[in-house]
């Protein structure tokens, strides 16, 4: 088969910075792993998007400024990226920035605009990777499990097996592999409740190395309470915004119990999540933020009946993971093959996702 070098972009919903990496691919494995890095939003346009994002999918108006601003910003971080690295890609896969997920009113919102970025970078992009999949019935998320597949195959091995992918970001979700069985779902809140309840305190920005959650006492009525929220029971596929949850539960807490009882909401929920899988996976690999919180990756590992490591323990680059895995959609919709299916995202049916934007003028 052909394979691509192409370079995936993705911001996740704390929009902390736009993460880029290159890997070549046909689509089914990945020949090379290139460059990745993290380049910074413009502090204004952070600002914009959190807003944008808190606001539920209200303040509309606001948003083409917005989708302009995170174009530009993409447009610099890869012009950089290539230049920097000396690549050529075959094409750049531009997710965009996601300020609205609701999948019950089939909607999902990922300003930028694919066309303008093509037309400044001079190549081909592909953009709208999640459309399809809501247009075929699907959830639009999460997108990554078919790239967790070709992972696993190659750089963990099917003797792991069963094993689950788990991505702590501002949401979590998991992926389940069991020879050609494939399952994903978002499980609950990530590291977003605990990130917005340390800047709430004027404590930072998240909680480096879990410190404070680690002072802390669980409140475990609360989080009790907290835990019977209905989702968190309900079968996949299912998706999140990352405004879904909220951490109010919590409010007249002090900072480290608060801290301590939002780290215990996400590992509780993800241990729930287990309970929802065809069998218990021995082996999870945390991938996201979540896995630099040493407080979180133990309390998990006490709660989930599989080791818990680091994706890192496997030369996969959990940094990079999601940037990659766009890359491998953008080689997917070249290759004419499927990047989402009923197992994952709901869909009625295995759906091709992306649309290709050629430079012109």
């Amino acid at each position: 088969m052909t394979s691509w070098s192409i370079v995936g972009t993705i911001s996740g919903t704390s929009a902390d910075g736009i993460d880029l990496a290159e890997i070549e691919t046909d689509g089914e494995t990945v020949s090379r792993f290139g460059p990745a890095e993290t380049a910074s939003y413009r502090a204004d346009t952070r600002r914009r998007v959190l807003e944008a994002a808190a606001g539920k999918g209200r303040g509309r108006d606001a948003w083409p400024a917005i989708a302009a601003a995170v174009t530009e910003d993409h447009a610099t971080a890869i012009r950089t990226f290539l230049e920097t690295r000396s690549l050529a890609p075959d094409a750049v896969v531009f997710h965009g920035q996601t300020v609205w997920h609701d999948p019950e009113a089939g909607e999902t919102v990922q300003l930028g605009d694919p066309q303008a970025l093509a037309n400044e970078l001079g190549l081909p992009v592909i953009g709208d990777v999640r459309l399809a999949d809501m247009a075929e019935g699907g959830e639009g998320a999460p997108l990554v499990p078919v790239y967790h597949r070709a992972l696993a195959k190659t750089l963990v091995g099917e003797d792991r097996e069963p094993l689950c992918f788990l991505n702590i970001g501002g949401v979590s979700n998991l992926t389940y592999i069991d020879g050609d069985r494939l399952l994903a779902f978002d499980i609950g809140p990530g590291n977003a409740l605990l990130d917005d309840w340390i800047r709430r305190h004027g404590a930072g920005d998240f909680d480096a190395g879990g410190a404070i959650s680690a002072r802390g006492q669980v409140d475990e009525a609360r989080l009790t309470q907290a835990l019977s929220h209905p989702f968190l029971s309900a079968p996949g596929p299912k998706s999140l915004d990352r405004y879904s949850f909220s951490g109010d539960f919590v409010d007249d807490l002090g900072l480290e119990d608060g801290a301590a009882t939002l780290l215990a909401f996400t590992a509780e929920a993800i241990a729930k999540a287990e309970l929802l899988l065809p069998s218990r996976p021995t082996l999870w690999l945390v991938c996201g933020g979540g896995r630099h919180n040493p407080v979180l990756m133990t309390a998990l590992s006490d709660r989930l009946a599989g080791e818990v490591v680091s994706a890192d323990a496997f030369e996969i680059d959990g940094d990079a993971l999601e940037a990659q895995a766009m890359a491998f959609l953008g080689a997917r919709l070249k290759a004419g093959l499927p990047t989402t299916f009923p197992e994952t995202t709901g869909s009625a049916s295995p759906v091709v996702g992306g649309k290709l934007y050629l430079p012109v003028g």
